[in-house]
């Protein structure tokens, strides 16, 4: 480990900075322990911690805003996995707490002796894709996220953007955009990054010009991203909203058209195949769904790339309405992980399901190019303060919380600064 030099103050208050290198002994931080895993009101509070080290390949972020992501929504819970006990395995990570947060805008700080692509005062935001740089796998060339030792960064590993200061791999730091505020820098990558490795990153299944792209959960942080990288590359995103409200929204992310899917209730896991009334019923539904599609689109054509991530109450349908040849790309089960499908529609049309997880840094590098080029907006929807983490989670737990993306500021303690142009 690199020691950081410290300062005669052991602690700053939220937005008081030490002198750039300089770290305090101790730092405010939002921490979850497994003694009140629960809802995420209850389970994050905020504490005083020591101030992370950081290794050789490792950078000290001085956070200024985060964003708000349902991984640690998980995390408060302590389910599907318990992400401390998970860490405990490694005898590196034997913390007794996590500090979550994988978003992040923010100064570097304190860089470690191996980092040569950022210095202490660069702007930057993170990237969530977490990896040692001494893997083989990742220095043989390879996708480093397919890598055994790929993690999420502030869900699998530690001192995430909840906190003061913050550790991230040097690979993970980009460019900030400067013509955007801190909480608006602080809340997209995670969502854009995945979005852009589900729709780029699984050739020949990468979006093209004239695409149907399905989007579901098309007004959320993961499908306002995918709407836009779309349009972006000249497809044609339909969206799949769950209520009226979030039509012109969509609309005018660039999705050619919407479709509200509290219209249709087929929605679960694929009746058996041998019950002929149920499976009658659920085949009407996901044709009628199809039709929808086709009247979204403009013309008789079905998706080439369906973007899941709700899982469990609409795979069955995602597989049957793919385009012959077309891929199916998954990042989550938000609806329930036991997902089913005909696989009849799947092998006799040769179609392709696919899972994706976050990125790596080509991808997210190629991304945050387009937010930077002001051709992607963050889709900022609502800013927080740093004391309402626990709050954002729980809207988000509920389904409650805004379209678009979240943030909570701080170390930047008021909206509205960092834009530069």
């Amino acid at each position: 480990m690199t020691n950081t030099s410290q300062s005669e103050k052991d602690l700053y208050d939220l937005g008081e900075k030490p002198p750039l290198g300089v770290v305090p002994k101790s730092m405010h931080a939002f921490a979850i322990r497994q003694s009140r895993y629960g809802e995420p009101n209850q389970s994050l509070r905020r504490e005083v911690i020591n101030t992370p080290q950081i290794g050789a390949d490792e950078v000290l972020v001085y956070v200024m805003a985060t964003g708000i992501n349902y991984n640690n929504v998980w995390a408060a819970l302590g389910f599907p996995i318990d992400v401390i006990a998970e860490r405990q395995k490694s005898l590196s990570h034997v913390e007794d707490f996590h500090v979550g947060g994988s978003d992040c805008s923010g100064i570097v700080w304190a860089v470690g002796q191996n980092v040569k692509n950022v210095k202490p005062g660069d702007e930057v935001v993170v990237h969530s894709g977490w990896w040692p740089s001494d893997d083989p796998w990742v220095i043989s060339g390879n996708d480093p996220m397919l890598a055994e030792t790929a993690r999420v960064w502030g869900y699998q590993t530690n001192y995430g953007s909840f906190g003061q200061f913050s550790v991230a791999k040097a690979h993970q730091c980009l460019p900030r955009p400067k013509h955007l505020t801190w909480e608006a820098s602080g809340c997209y990558l995670l969502c854009a990054s995945t979005a852009y490795r589900m729709l780029m990153g699984w050739a020949p299944h990468t979006v093209e010009k004239g695409d149907v792209v399905l989007v579901w959960g098309a007004a959320g942080g993961l499908g306002s991203m995918a709407i836009q990288i779309c349009r972006v590359k000249g497809a044609k995103p339909v969206a799949v909203i769950s209520g009226e409200e979030k039509r012109e929204f969509c609309l005018k992310l660039g999705a050619v058209g919407v479709i509200d899917r509290t219209k249709f209730d087929h929605w679960g896991q694929l009746p058996d195949t041998n019950d002929a009334d149920a499976y009658g019923r659920w085949l009407k539904g996901a044709r009628a769904f199809g039709k929808a599609i086709w009247d979204a689109a403009g013309s008789r054509t079905s998706p080439r790339i369906v973007f899941e991530h709700p899982a469990e109450t609409t795979l069955p349908t995602s597989n049957f309405v793919c385009s012959t040849g077309g891929m199916v790309v998954i990042c989550a089960g938000t609806t329930g992980y036991n997902a089913t499908l005909d696989v009849r529609y799947h092998w006799m049309r040769q179609k392709r399901f696919q899972g994706s997880h976050v990125c790596n840094t080509e991808q997210a590098k190629d991304v945050n190019d387009l937010v930077r080029a002001r051709e992607i907006d963050p889709c900022l929807s609502r800013t927080f303060s740093f004391d309402e983490i626990g709050v954002a989670h729980q809207l988000m737990r509920e389904n409650k919380h805004p379209f678009g993306n979240m943030a909570c500021l701080v170390n930047a303690t008021a909206p509205g600064h960092g834009a530069t142009a």
